[in-house]
């Protein structure tokens, strides 16, 4: 693995020789001699790297997705009507199923090409960013890179998602023109005034952005996973450099 590490200041030093704090993570290493500042950004990156190229690979594998039930993408709770009437017709469970599947694979797909826009992020860290990811939560740095990537992974994944809601499911009508329907008379009905006096509210969700929203929570939730393996793992820190800095935190936390 490429090592990317950060060029030091002597401010920058100066800046967190001011933090007992951080100062007693730098001069913890098992022996090993205190750790320099280039080690611990050296190894946060390596860190995320690792972490996130980890998780990339198990989402675009076959079933990333589609056979792990806590990431599993399904169609809003508003398409139940749009489920249950198709589930009626002969073959329709398949159909439905299909559907899953379908948004389901468009994700894996996705995710063959998510670690590049994780390494770039990565690359970019700062000082701070580094030490606030290491003394912080178990999910700092998932945390870090959600901010950070977000956007660029939504538009990464939402061409591929809405493509697979437009496919035609039987009689020329896709996923998509079903919810557009559906949606389309019940927020007629809300808008009227029976509708109004009986309290009902217009759905405003869009199909392809729900659905690309949660493979990212997806993709996020195994994210954390790879990070909180090499957090309390000691068999996670494949490298020298992830074995001192986080072996550092063993003995500080």
């Amino acid at each position: 693995m490429k090592k990317a590490i950060l060029p030091l200041t002597l401010s920058v030093f100066l800046m967190f020789n001011s933090c007992a704090e951080l100062m007693t993570i730098l001069e913890t290493a098992a022996g090993e001699g205190p750790l320099t500042e280039a080690e611990v950004i050296q190894g946060l990156k390596e860190a995320l790297i690792t972490g996130a190229r980890n998780s990339a690979r198990k989402l675009a594998a076959q079933n990333g997705y589609y056979g792990n039930e806590t990431i599993k993408i399904y169609l809003p709770e508003e398409a139940s009507i749009i489920i249950e009437n198709i589930s009626k017709l002969p073959g329709g469970q398949k159909l439905v199923e299909d559907v899953i599947l379908r948004i389901n694979r468009a994700a894996e797909d996705a995710a063959k090409e998510v670690a590049p826009i994780f390494v770039n992020s990565v690359r970019q860290m700062t000082v701070q960013d580094a030490f606030g990811i290491l003394r912080g939560e178990n999910d700092a740095a998932t945390q870090y890179l959600r901010r950070t990537t977000y956007n660029e992974l939504f538009n990464l994944y939402s061409p591929r998602i809405q493509s697979s809601v437009e496919k035609d499911l039987v009689g020329n009508i896709s996923t998509q023109d079903s919810w557009d329907a559906l949606t389309g008379q019940w927020n007629k009905l809300a808008g009227s005034l029976a509708g109004q006096i009986a309290g009902l509210h217009p759905v405003n969700t869009k199909l392809g952005d729900y659905l690309t929203a949660k493979a990212l929570d997806g993709m996020f939730i195994k994210v954390a996973d790879e990070e909180l393996k090499i957090r309390q793992d000691v068999n996670a820190r494949v490298t020298p450099v992830l074995q001192r800095v986080f072996g550092s935190l063993d003995k500080t936390g």
